[in-house]
């Protein structure tokens, strides 16, 4: 008896703080939600979802809203994909950026949803804009953590519901296509924050997530500048032209307007997509850098043509030694950056095979 009461306590225990906190507060918060619902008048819900009309005098609304999960389907789904998402990312990231994530994720998606309603209400002078829709629950989270495992593991393979499978990366834009096929339907609230957390996610671990170590120069290193991250390689290929000039010209008017930190390097790269930033950004540019560097001497010491003058004879291939004296040895020039991602690379190959 005594292994079976200290099973679940131990692992309890086991689960990062955050992850800890955040799914405790998601199960009182819906909890109490459908104790409000059931026992007393519904506009008391209001203080806990975000209704536009109403939450401006509410602010908290903004936040604590995704703790409320108004069905228990929704908080079934919830608690079976939420918690064991954040305990990864909590135990790769640490309790701080975790937060940031969740905080970010969550509270600005809200708050451009709340924008649209307010929008739409002037445009259209409808009443339900503002006081028949109940925004609640984690879908923008939920995108959230598509996208952050799209940036960390995208080649990952999962199994979904034991038969479907898919990659990691494939996953975030099935999500808000399916948004966008329920808003288009008339499902706006609460689908539509998938589309504003995907957005609002991408731009916080593109270019404002404080990366755990620090670049050569000495400074924070903020995002994800990889190319394999880029906006672009969210979208199919045909479109990728307009998708870049927009990316490019919204990335230029944001470092025009000091809206998103520069990181030490980034001085060294104009462009949208190129920007360094973060080790794994790092580490890609010196492994793309390194196999191209080795395709090229390998392609160098297949086809070594003598050098010849100008009249046609052939040059000898070294010089002759100065007075019999030894001639100094070549001194050997490139990045060490380079050499070291040969090294790199060549290992990677012969473990390939």
């Amino acid at each position: 008896m005594a292994i079976l009461s200290s099973a679940p306590l131990h692992f309890i225990s086991s689960v990062p703080p955050v992850t800890r906190a955040f799914t405790a507060a998601t199960v009182a918060f819906s909890l109490l939600y459908y104790s409000l619902r059931w026992t007393s008048d519904s506009s008391s819900t209001a203080y806990l979802v975000l209704v536009p009309g109403s939450s401006i005098f509410f602010p908290w609304t903004f936040f604590t809203s995704a703790f409320v999960e108004t069905t228990v389907i929704e908080l079934i789904v919830t608690l079976l994909v939420i918690p064991a998402s954040l305990k990864y990312l909590e135990r790769l990231w640490g309790a701080v950026e975790t937060i940031k994530f969740i905080v970010v994720s969550i509270t600005v998606s809200n708050v451009i949803a709340f924008g649209l309603n307010w929008l739409e209400f002037v445009a259209l002078r409808y009443p339900v804009f503002l006081y028949g829709q109940e925004y609640h629950g984690q879908m923008a989270l939920q995108i959230a953590v598509l996208v952050a495992f799209t940036q960390i593991i995208p080649e990952h393979q999962v199994q979904l519901l034991g038969v479907l499978k898919a990659r990691v990366k494939t996953l975030p834009m099935a999500y808000v296509t399916l948004s966008t096929v329920m808003c288009i339907i008339g499902f706006q609230c609460p689908w539509i924050v998938i589309q504003f957390g995907w957005l609002v996610s991408y731009i916080w671990l593109r270019f404002y997530k404080k990366s755990a170590g620090d670049l050569v120069s000495g400074g924070p290193a903020y995002g994800d500048r990889s190319e394999t991250f880029a906006f672009v390689n969210w979208f199919p290929p045909f479109i990728h032209t307009p998708i870049t000039m927009l990316a490019n010209t919204s990335y230029s008017l944001a470092v025009k307007f000091h809206l998103i930190p520069v990181s030490g390097l980034d001085v060294e790269s104009g462009g949208y997509s190129q920007l360094p930033g973060g080790a794994r950004a790092e580490a890609e540019r010196r492994r793309a850098m390194a196999l191209k560097a080795l395709d090229q001497r390998l392609a160098g010491g297949a086809v070594s043509p003598t050098p010849r003058s100008a009249n046609g004879s052939s040059l000898p291939s070294r010089p002759p030694a100065n007075n019999g004296e030894a001639s100094p040895p070549q001194k050997i020039t490139g990045d060490v950056d380079i050499e070291q991602g040969i090294e790199e690379a060549g290992k990677g190959r012969d473990d390939s095979r």
